[in-house]
């Protein structure tokens, strides 16, 4: 006779961080409400202190909650913090290892935003880009006395695909630029010149502005071509 594994129970900490979330969603609450103290977690939730801790500790690591020592609990803001350190670590490791995982996280970004530059083109009426046009003015100066810097690289990306009104998409792109700029020091030097990164960013806002989805994907295209080469050197 086949004896079948009973099924394991999570453990208190487990069920707390359960209770916790629950609790914030029958509540109705949203990011910056306060929680109940640690004692009235306890009490709602039947578990003892350290489960308690336990859990509001690893809840905090994924931003579900926010601890203000001398302030209380609350609830947090969405934080993709988490994932940036890990699929950082992991890339890091598969580097030392002879793979490329930060290839596969470009790829995955590159097919997002080809797809998001079509959409920003379908909205209607059409996108204010009046702040996009002001960071590549940016770029340009910055262009003519060196590098373009990484934060005005990132506002661009931001600011292009804000008129979409999806607070995801400014977050997804952020944490995919948070690991890239984490491994720059392995990396080494970008093989484009100021000025031809100026060009590729002004292809892409000008394609979209005139509203040619062809030319705004090919447009995407030609920018991931710089990151993918500059990726494709530490995988020999």
């Amino acid at each position: 006779m086949t004896t079948v594994p009973r099924p394991v129970r999570p453990s208190r900490a487990v069920e707390a961080q359960e209770g916790v979330k629950d609790l914030i969603v029958r509540r109705g609450l949203v990011a910056g409400d306060p929680l109940p103290t640690e004692s009235e977690l306890m009490e709602e939730l039947q578990v003892s202190r350290n489960s308690i801790r336990e859990a509001l500790k690893a809840l905090q690591a994924v931003g579900i909650v926010d601890i203000r020592h001398g302030f209380g609990m609350f609830v947090g803001r969405m934080s993709l913090a988490g994932l940036v350190n890990e699929l950082t670590f992991h890339s890091r490791i598969t580097l030392q290892n002879g793979k490329n995982h930060l290839a596969n996280l470009i790829e995955i970004r590159e097919i997002l935003e080809s797809g998001l530059v079509e959409r920003l083109i379908e909205l209607d009426p059409a996108a204010d880009l009046t702040p996009v046009a002001d960071v590549i003015v940016r770029m340009e100066t910055e262009a003519e006395a060196g590098p373009v810097s990484p934060e005005t690289d990132r506002l661009f990306h931001d600011l292009l695909y804000r008129p979409l009104g999806n607070p995801l998409v400014g977050q997804l792109l952020g944490a995919f630029w948070d690991v890239y700029y984490q491994l720059r020091d392995q990396l080494g030097a970008p093989d484009e010149s100021p000025d031809d990164v100026v060009k590729r960013h002004r292809d892409i806002y000008t394609a979209v502005l005139a509203g040619d989805r062809a030319a705004a994907v090919a447009a995407v295209d030609d920018h991931f071509k710089g990151v993918r080469n500059r990726v494709g050197r530490i995988s020999g």
